[in-house]
C-alpha cells in the first residue's frame, strides 16, 4: 500500500508490541474459548461484530459499545497509538472482546470489556486475560481501569479490590479511575487468571477467522 506524505504525518508513531499467546478457557458450560490477539486484518469482523450493540440500553451497552466501536476504528485506521485487542471465540463465533493500550513502559491504560455470549463469565474471563498481557508480557507494573456500568464495577473494582486513584484523569474520561497495581494483580491471579497454554492446532484453527456473532441474546429477534 503507497501512503502518501501528509498520511504519513497524520499516523501516531506505533512500537511493535510483544505478542500475547493464545490460550484456551473452559467455561462453566464445558465450552472453550479461543483467547488470541486480533489483527488489523480482524478490523472489519470486529466492527461487525459490536456495532448491533450501539442501540441496546440495557447494561450500558450503548456506552461501551459506541466507544469500542470507536477505539477499534481508530486502531484499524491508525489514529490511536499502540492499541491492541483481545478475542475471545467459541467455535469460531466471537464471544467477547477486550481492548486497551500502553502509555509508555511502566502504565497501562485499560479501555473496553464488551460481551455477547452472556452467563459463562466471559467477560469476566477476558478481563483477566488484558490484565495477564499487562503484566506478564508487556510487564507493566499498573493498569488505569474505569468502569461505565454497575456490573463492570462489580467485576472490576470488587472482585480485584482495585485502588482508588480520582486525581489520575484516565482517557474516557470523568469517570473515577481506578488503578491495579501489580501487588494486587499477583494477589488475585490464583483466583481470577484461568486458561492453558499451549493451544492444539486443531483447537486454534478455529479462531484463525472470526466469526461474527449471528444471534445476540441483547437484541431479541436479532438474526444476521
Amino acid at each position: 500500500m503507497i501512503i502518501d506524505e501528509l498520511e504519513k504525518r497524520l499516523r501516531p508513531v506505533e512500537k511493535k508490541l510483544p505478542p500475547y499467546p493464545p490460550k484456551v478457557i473452559t467455561l462453566a458450560s464445558g465450552e472453550k474459548m479461543v483467547v488470541r490477539q486480533a489483527t488489523r486484518d480482524d478490523g472489519p469482523v470486529l466492527l461487525e461484530t459490536v456495532r448491533p450493540l450501539i442501540d441496546v440500553e440495557r447494561d450500558f451497552y450503548d456506552v461501551v459499545a459506541a466507544r469500542v466501536y470507536s477505539e477499534l476504528l481508530g486502531w484499524y485506521r491508525y489514529r490511536v497509538a499502540d492499541e491492541y485487542c483481545l478475542v475471545g471465540t467459541i467455535d469460531g463465533v466471537i464471544a467477547s472482546l477486550v481492548n486497551g493500550r500502553t502509555v509508555n513502559e511502566t502504565t497501562g491504560m485499560s479501555y473496553h470489556t464488551i460481551t455477547i455470549k452472556r452467563g459463562l463469565r466471559c467477560g469476566a474471563q477476558m478481563f483477566a486475560a488484558k490484565m495477564e498481557y499487562h503484566f506478564e508480557y508487556l510487564k507493566q507494573k499498573e493498569v488505569l481501569i474505569v468502569a461505565e456500568s454497575p456490573i463492570g464495577y462489580k467485576r472490576w473494582m470488587i472482585e480485584y479490590q482495585l485502588e482508588a486513584r480520582p486525581q489520575v484523569q484516565h482517557e474516557l474520561g470523568g469517570v473515577p479511575t481506578h488503578v491495579l497495581t501489580e501487588p494486587l494483580y499477583q494477589a488475585a491471579k490464583p483466583r481470577l487468571v484461568t486458561g492453558q497454554r499451549p493451544v492444539s492446532p486443531q483447537l486454534l484453527a478455529t479462531a484463525d477467522e472470526f466469526i461474527a456473532p449471528s444471534e445476540y441474546p441483547q437484541i431479541p429477534g436479532f438474526k444476521r
